[in-house]
């Protein structure tokens, strides 16, 4: 059995990876010439790292990943609202990693050349079509730096791990229309700076209308006493009119945010001065889809953010992927049907994977910045008169569980290995 991948990204790297180690052969087929280190900074969840470190690539993240320490909430003033130890540090058996997109990316696709080949990962191949029959599926290509005409190419399976803009899922659903925008913008960046905190720190503060995330991600300027901070500021906005567009590398402008952040200097944290040092800025809408009621039909499924592209809240996009292709792999070996399968894969990974797209339209975890902003606009003196131990508990804890990855759940469960 031949699988075709669609994508080159995350998602799509991951399964190819995950695909090899279950022993079935496959083809990735990426539309852009050239797959480069994009993009800014990520979490990887402890039960994500579980499947890269099944995957045999604990210590290439660990050379360059930060293994995340804490989760700090705070409140627009600065004062901490809710501080919880994460990774090992919280008693997973897998750190939570912190790291540069690009990082990850180069990684996976390093693995995939290593393991698979360079022959079998086919980049410059634009899909421009695809039909199956009851012995395969046969997809259509095309040069996107020429325009002209690729071979078809022949596989047993066909899965689109093509992004929120997927050529496969679109196919399917052709009246969906573009990504839903929530409203909020966000505007992301890397800047070198002093650590802060634990220097292993996760920080979000503000409220559902405005908001600061910000967490280390290289080890290299870590270890030199300096870290390489990603962050995110994000400002809610009238949704009409729409925002300009929802492509995630917009080159961004400083002066459409930072003003309404110069006043926040927490002393513990200096968002203003983090802002200022940016390297450089991308601006996208936040967008998701609607959950979908089918990703498999026949022969061809969804992977990733082609099935399930959800709010960045949380930190559970790229997660969530990674869960995919572990799964979508156990099942095609152990089932010799690859309809079955990918049904048998949906019928796992659809539900909760549209439980975290709804919960993230909710705030998810982040429920706790705008309960405090409600019920105590200028500050407090101590946040358990404005919010109880236990409510906080128990909003960090029911995302864990819609999410996957409480602790004892997560330590427990047997291994996706075939």
């Amino acid at each position: 059995m031949t699988v075709i991948i669609i994508g080159g990204g995350i998602a799509g790297l991951t399964t190819a990876l995950s695909l090899h180690r279950a022993g079935i052969e496959c083809q990735v087929f990426e539309a852009v010439p050239e797959i480069r280190a994009l993009g800014v900074g990520i979490n990887l969840l402890p039960h994500a790292v579980r499947e890269l470190t099944e995957l045999g690539l604990a210590d290439a993240l660990a050379a360059t990943a930060i293994p995340t320490a804490e989760l700090i909430y705070a409140n627009r003033h600065g004062q901490q609202i809710w501080r919880e130890a994460r990774g090992k540090d919280a008693g997973y058996h897998w750190p939570q990693f912190s790291i540069a997109r690009g990082a990850l990316q180069m990684i996976l696709r390093d693995a995939v050349i290593d393991r698979i080949g360079a022959a079998r990962l086919h980049t410059d191949h634009e899909l421009t079509g695809f039909s199956q029959d009851a012995d395969g599926v046969t997809a259509l290509f095309s040069s996107r730096s020429s325009g002209s005409r690729r071979d078809p190419v022949r596989g047993a399976v066909l899965l689109g791990c093509d992004g929120i803009h997927s050529t496969v899922r679109r196919h399917f659903y052709p009246d969906e229309g573009a990504p839903i925008w929530n409203g909020c913008v966000l505007w992301r960046a890397t800047t070198e700076s002093d650590g802060y905190l634990s220097g292993r720190s996760m920080v979000m503060a503000g409220h559902a209308n405005q908001k600061f995330v910000c967490y280390p991600i290289s080890r290299t300027h870590h270890n030199e006493g300096r870290a390489l901070i990603n962050w995110i500021a994000e400002i809610r906005f009238p949704t009409d009119p729409p925002w300009r567009q929802d492509d995630w590398n917009r080159p961004g402008r400083i002066e459409d945010f930072l003003p309404s952040f110069e006043s926040w200097d927490f002393g513990w944290l200096k968002v203003p001065d983090i802002i200022r040092g940016a390297r450089s800025i991308y601006e996208y809408p936040m967008v998701d889809r609607d959950p979908a009621p089918r990703w498999s039909f026949d022969r061809i499924t969804l992977v990733g953010d082609a099935a399930h592209p959800m709010y960045p809240i949380g930190s559970n996009g790229a997660s969530q992927a990674i869960l995919d292709a572990r799964v979508l792999a156990m099942h095609l070996a152990r089932d010799k049907d690859p309809v079955a399968a990918l049904q048998a894969y949906e019928a796992e990974r659809r539900p909760p994977t549209s439980a975290i797209v709804l919960a993230n339209r909710g705030n998810g975890p982040e429920q706790a910045l705008q309960l405090v902003e409600e019920r105590a606009p200028d500050g407090f003196q101590d946040v358990h008169d404005v919010v109880a131990a236990a409510e906080l508990d128990e909003i960090a804890a029911r995302y864990k569980t819609t999410a996957g990855f409480d602790v004892e759940t997560l330590n427990r469960r047997p291994s996706f290995d075939p």
